[in-house]
């Protein structure tokens, strides 16, 4: 059975998902929280939107679990993904789009999870510094939120693999790496010799973030298919964003980010945002979360106005097949169509045929 869902452009869901259990340290969890006491509700209405605020998952806190030292809070972990995705589903389902705000990157399967229960196939953009490739085996630290790719292609820690019933939750041609720059050597031998979509920080800066941002939505194909669009501010070099757990050198530049935001988020594709990696115990004047909602206020901004712009275009374009003498005083609503699958055995596609030796995805960039 088909589902027929109409997005409503004006319209955002908010949603929380507070957890620090796939991180290295506390904090993370208070993120949703913060951003809300900082006002995204109101910046997010003040630019047009309709905002409905769909509240926050239980909390789930980390913990050392020196008794999983390869892969930490696991079971915590599995907890706070199977509370966030029915949320994710709610959302999608009234048209509005979902925007999550996560402490964990790890937050970003079960979006992509809720997302795939309408939608057959399902393309993630991974906006963030780290590759996030690494395995229980080649994990220095046994962080989760360091294998969040990997789950997402299927081969990360089991349990969390078997979170969606047949993996992988998205093809690897699908992914899109965007502003990495920080991998371990495992990550790097292993992406070598992957089809995963790549757009390293050094290329981003050197071809334009915007130029980038339009060639990555290309390769995952997301004139097609929805997509999800994950953003962890430690893509943010820590000159300009240090309230993050791992600042450090390098990284975009809060213009580039802008730029390359800009681009995903006006698509009509775009299935949700996640905005993942805030830590609020490190930003104890709140200047850090002002300067986050600035960002995204500026960004869903930019949705918003090219969002109405093509139905305002569509609108001019109908006008003209009117039957003459008729007029409407009528305007056409800033909405879209799309016709998604409910069906269980229907949610999971086919591979098409991965990029050949010589296709420039299939070496890094």
């Amino acid at each position: 059975m088909a589902v027929k869902i109409t997005r409503q452009a004006k319209n955002i869901v908010l949603l929380g998902s507070a957890t620090s259990a796939a991180a290295l340290n506390a904090g993370h969890e208070r993120a949703p929280a913060a951003l809300r006491a900082a006002g995204i509700a109101d910046r997010l209405k003040g630019a047009g939107f309709q905002v409905a605020d769909h509240g926050d998952t239980a909390t789930y806190l980390f913990q050392p679990d020196n008794e999983h030292p390869r892969a930490r809070n696991v079971s915590a972990i599995l907890k706070s993904l199977n509370d966030l995705r029915p949320r994710v589903e709610v959302a999608v389902k009234t048209g509005a789009l979902p925007v999550i705000l996560s402490g964990d990157c790890i937050s970003v399967l079960a979006v992509i999870a809720g997302a795939r229960r309408f939608y057959r196939n399902v393309s993630l953009i991974y906006m963030d510094r780290d590759a996030d490739l690494n395995v229980p085996a080649t994990t220095p630290s046994g962080c989760i939120d360091g294998m969040v790719i990997s789950q997402v292609i299927g081969r990360g820690a089991p349990e969390l693999v078997r979170f969606w019933g047949e993996p992988p939750l998205v093809r690897e041609p699908d992914i899109a790496l965007f502003g990495f720059e920080r991998m371990d050597a495992p990550e790097m031998q292993y992406l070598m010799a992957s089809p995963l979509r790549r757009h390293a920080s050094l290329e981003v800066s050197t071809v334009g973030a915007a130029v980038a941002a339009r060639v990555a939505l290309e390769r995952v194909h997301a004139a097609k298919h929805q997509f999800i669009l994950h953003f962890d501010v430690d893509a943010i070099n820590s000159e300009e964003f240090p309230w993050t757990d791992f600042p450090g050198a390098g990284g975009l530049t809060l213009n580039e980010v802008r730029d390359a935001l800009r681009v995903f988020v006006s698509q009509s594709n775009l299935a949700a945002l996640v905005v993942a990696g805030y830590n609020p115990d490190l930003d104890t004047d709140g200047q850090g979360a002002r300067k986050l909602l600035d960002l995204l206020a500026d960004v869903l901004s930019a949705r918003l106005e090219n969002l109405s712009a093509n139905a305002a275009g569509a609108a001019d374009i109908s006008s003209a097949s009117f039957v003459p003498g008729v007029t409407s005083t009528e305007t056409a609503p800033a909405t879209f169509s799309t016709t998604a699958s409910s069906d269980a055995e229907s949610d999971h596609s086919a591979p098409d045929e991965l990029p050949e030796a010589t296709d420039p995805d299939a070496t890094a960039s």
